[in-house]
């Protein structure tokens, strides 16, 4: 059954709408800025996934899964056709929708994902979470030195914070760290699906961040056909790291489809 996922919707134009799927941990919130900079043209929906930002939490982190809440989503909002966009997670989550129901995309962008099964884990980012869970810290500076023993990439730590809520006396997280840990091979897994997607594509990758190999290339055109890839000199948060020239690519790109 799908989730009712909660959205940051706004802007107009005579553009096609543009959705935007975030990566593990992270939310819609993470993408205002840009979202600010699409919706001069174009109508502009910010999903948080499932156990992400203020979206309900549920078992089950599939690829399948948490395609189908973004494409109940787009059902209950309206929309039939639209660029689908999606980061890391995020990225996977999109190429499920658009091999399952390629007539909702008209184009899709891709940011720093493969569709391969990925190796590396994020142990020390949960051992981080877990231990900010339990010592109940009272407020940001107590978290950020809690998670510093696990996690010494100040970045990293800022970027983990956007999840913190005060709770009860306490700062907490808002994610469904039970579900996600639950269901983490899945999130490592390939995306679903069996077709390839054959619409416009753009792939956009960090030149630093190790998630889009020149060896993935042959199994991402495969699933891909179409892609076009863009190499930023940057790392995994490529769209924080270079929020400009991430922009400026999917702006070109979009305006190369809709021409």
């Amino acid at each position: 059954m799908a989730i009712e996922l909660h959205t940051l919707d706004g802007g107009q134009g005579e553009g096609l709408p543009l959705v935007v799927i975030h990566g593990l941990l992270g939310s819609a919130d993470n993408w205002r800025s840009h979202l600010r900079g699409w919706q001069q043209g174009r109508r502009v929906v910010a999903v948080d996934l499932r156990n992400h930002g203020r979206s309900p939490h549920a078992a089950g982190m599939g690829y399948g899964e948490m395609a189908g809440d973004v494409l109940a989503t787009l059902d209950r909002l309206g929309i039939e056709r639209c660029h689908l966009l999606g980061h890391s997670m995020g990225g996977k989550v999109a190429i499920t929708l658009a091999r399952r129901h390629p007539e909702r995309v008209a184009s899709l962008v891709v940011a720093d994902i493969a569709p391969v099964a990925y190796g590396h884990g994020h142990d020390a980012i949960f051992a981080a979470l877990r231990a900010v869970e339990a010592a109940a810290p009272e407020n940001r500076r107590e978290v950020d030195g809690i998670m510093a023993e696990h996690v010494p990439e100040r970045a990293v730590r800022l970027f983990l914070a956007t999840n913190l809520v005060r709770g009860e006396g306490a700062m907490a997280w808002r994610v469904g760290l039970d579900e996600i840990e639950a269901d983490y091979e899945a999130i490592r897994g390939e995306p679903e699906g069996e077709a390839s997607f054959v619409g416009p594509t753009l792939v956009i990758r960090g030149s630093r961040s190790s998630y889009v190999t020149d060896a993935m290339l042959p199994t991402l055109r495969e699933v891909l056909p179409e892609a076009q890839l863009v190499t930023l000199e940057a790392g995994h948060w490529l769209h924080a790291e270079q929020p400009e020239a991430f922009q400026a690519a999917v702006n070109d790109f979009m305006g190369r489809v809709e021409a």
